[in-house]
């Protein structure tokens, strides 16, 4: 059987174009050689991109990266990063709105004394959300699965158990 040299997608013996992607076909190899499959077929049923590259990118934008490779990529790996990137990143920013709205009223009614531990909540879950970011694209490039402790448990229920 014979592959798309773009796509990586089946192609019956003497039909012209690709039936996936619509590019004309090489030419089948001669006799005795056997058809070889594109080198970036492995990306198959993803976006296109690595598959370090696109777990990278699950945490690029916190969530909202997050949801959007969770919808287009189908890759075991990007999606548990995409899910796990939704978990962490949705809930501290919920914590961090929280902590805003809840120590910003405390101003408004001139106990500062409680304001003044709420920046220093504030500000944490700020070094949080950033060391986490900065950690979780680290790992996501370097191929590895670093799993954040509640939150791996979570996004591996969101996409099913990931045995990488």
């Amino acid at each position: 059987m014979a592959f798309c040299t773009s796509c990586g997608a089946e192609v019956g013996h003497g039909v012209g174009y690709c039936p996936k992607c619509g590019k004309p076909v090489a030419a089948a190899p001669p006799a005795g050689q056997p058809a070889q499959a594109p080198q970036h077929q492995a990306a198959a049923g993803g976006t296109g991109i690595e598959e370090n590259i696109a777990s990278l990118l699950c945490y690029v934008l916190g969530w909202i990266t997050g949801i959007i490779f969770l919808i287009i990529d189908k890759r075991p790996t990007v999606r548990f990063h995409a899910a796990q990137s939704i978990v962490v990143f949705g809930l501290l920013s919920i914590i961090y709105y929280i902590i805003l709205s809840v120590f910003s009223m405390s101003i408004a009614f001139g106990t500062f004394g409680v304001w003044s531990f709420g920046l220093v909540i504030f500000w944490l879950v700020r070094l949080l959300f950033f060391v986490l970011w900065i950690l979780l694209m680290v790992k996501a490039y370097q191929r590895q699965m670093f799993r954040v402790p509640v939150a791996a448990n979570i996004a591996d229920a969101l996409v099913g158990k990931v045995n990488v």
